[in-house]
């Protein structure tokens, strides 16, 4: 029975990678990280489709969140001002604003620092699964 949350995310994506190597050094989030291509993702309570497209935060009882969510929770799971930043991420107006910018960030992330066209996501696919294009 895992005891900790699990942060899943794109283990191929350079910028995904680079991002989790910043918040393991410098947020460091209360949280087990793994990329989804070598995660139980059936155990976790998710899917190889949503986790193409989207980080997760999954909590030891099974809950999952993505996008904005999982960054809001992580970033509440860390220490000092970190957490504060996850807070405000969860209040709105930022609750509002961060689903867009998660989802342009996502669509364009092969553009950014450390993206390689392997960031790129699926064709046609912005958000999670069941969302509209």
């Amino acid at each position: 029975m895992r005891t900790r949350p699990t942060l899943v995310y794109d283990g191929d994506c350079g910028f995904c990678t680079t991002v989790m190597r910043f918040a393991e050094r410098r947020v460091r989030p209360r949280c087990d990280a793994v990329p989804w291509q070598f995660a139980d993702l059936d155990a976790l309570g998710t899917t190889p489709e949503r986790a193409q497209h989207e980080v997760l935060w999954i909590t030891p009882d099974g809950t999952v969140r993505g996008g904005a969510d999982a960054v809001a929770r992580a970033l509440l799971s860390a220490p000092r001002g970190w957490a504060v930043l996850g807070a405000l991420l969860a209040l709105p107006p930022a609750r509002w604003l961060a689903p867009p910018l998660y989802r342009l960030i996502a669509a364009n992330r092969r553009r950014l620092p450390g993206g390689t066209p392997a960031c790129a996501l699926p064709a046609g696919r912005v958000g999670p699964p069941g969302d509209a294009p």
